[in-house]
């Protein structure tokens, strides 16, 4: 072996693990079978309808509403739980208090529970005559069968895709760093603005981003409290399965076909976003 040939042997050892070939060629075939097929099937089906069919459907108006609610609610909620999931960690993870464990566990919960069961459960809960429902009734202010409805499932079976995913970065922070910002004469709010949202915003873009595709998609927990009037409170999940249910599979695919490239393009803003937080986060 040549001298240069020994330093490359060096820096490269071999691993006892399975080697770059035969892994890469189960990650491609896992993925083809899993995700590429059943996406090359649905632009497939959609393929068969003329354009300006397709254009027909999915620029229809209660198509277009049912798209705005799904987008538009999830994006809305994802929001709502970046914040009061950053809220949720940080009391977590940097306090201690009775019964902590079994707030974490709480956390959990949306995770666990059958979807069905989620929305009966909210429906009963923010019904006029549930225990929550009936006290906002008076205040003129409905949250069953509106979107208001879809807005509080949402936040519901979304919440611990941020907490899970922000709770591990924020415990691995070193608080040396904060001690170090407030003896430099940094106030609280300073201080979480440029040394701890920083470190955490990485990982806080990725929940929300989890939590927004969670949220598009979502279908058993948003029906039963949604009150699925058309250009009301009508998501395009549902939309797309009352088109099944007509036997217009290719209209449905269409829908979907759109619902996927408006998630990729949002997820990759997001994913756009993420990375310049990292380099932001490096860079200072």
């Amino acid at each position: 072996m040549s001298n240069l040939a020994l330093p490359l042997a060096r820096r490269r050892p071999k691993s006892v693990l399975p080697g770059f070939g035969l892994t890469l060629g189960l990650t491609l075939t896992w993925l083809s079978l899993i995700v590429l097929l059943p996406m090359v099937g649905l632009f497939a089906k959609t393929s068969e309808l003329t354009f300006s069919r397709f254009l027909a459907i999915v620029t229809a108006e209660r198509t277009v509403h049912a798209l705005q609610v799904s987008f538009g609610l999830s994006l809305a909620a994802a929001a709502v739980n970046a914040v009061l999931g950053l809220i949720v960690v940080w009391v977590l993870v940097r306090y201690e208090f009775p019964f902590r464990r079994v707030v974490d566990a709480i956390v959990d919960i949306p995770f666990a529970l059958p979807t069905a069961v989620a929305g009966i459960a909210l429906t009963a809960i923010y019904a006029e005559n549930g225990w929550v429902g009936s006290l906002l009734a008076p205040l003129g202010i409905q949250v069953a069968f509106t979107p208001l409805g879809i807005m509080v499932a949402l936040v519901f079976i979304g919440l611990p895709f941020v907490v899970r995913t922000v709770q591990p970065v924020l415990a691995d922070l070193n608080q040396e760093l904060e001690e170090a910002s407030a003896s430099l004469g940094a106030s609280r709010w300073q201080t979480l603005w440029r040394v701890v949202l920083p470190s955490i915003g990485p990982s806080l873009v990725t929940g929300f981003a989890l939590a927004f595709a969670r949220g598009v998609g979502e279908y058993g927990s948003v029906i039963f409290i949604a009150g699925n009037l058309p250009g009301v409170s009508e998501i395009a999940p549902l939309l797309i399965v009352i088109r099944l249910e007509e036997f217009r599979y290719a209209d449905a695919t269409a829908i979907a076909v759109v619902m996927l490239l408006a998630s990729f393009a949002l997820l990759a803003i997001i994913n756009g976003l993420q990375r310049w937080s990292e380099r932001r986060g490096r860079a200072g």
